[in-house]
């Protein structure tokens, strides 16, 4: 069974639609828009381990240029 999570996104100032379009290019990400409040980018991801998933956050959602911070919330469904 997949999981399922979101990955909240701070950007540097005026890159969110950047960001968000090279978080749409990795092939986890469901979605990923642009967004207001203290997150720029709210993306939706989904790979086959939390492992698996936690990895796409730091070794590829961390690294797009313009990201500052990263914020895993994991989906649940109990």
């Amino acid at each position: 069974m997949a999981v399922t999570a979101y990955i909240l996104i701070q950007a540097e100032v005026g890159t969110a639609a950047e960001v968000a379009g090279a978080a749409r290019q990795l092939a986890e990400i469901i979605t990923a828009e642009v967004a207001m409040g203290p997150y720029d980018v709210i993306a939706r991801a989904q790979a086959d381990t939390m492992d698996d998933l936690g990895s796409v956050v730091v070794n590829a959602v961390g690294k797009l240029q313009g990201v500052e911070r990263t914020l895993l919330c994991p989906i649940v469904n109990f």
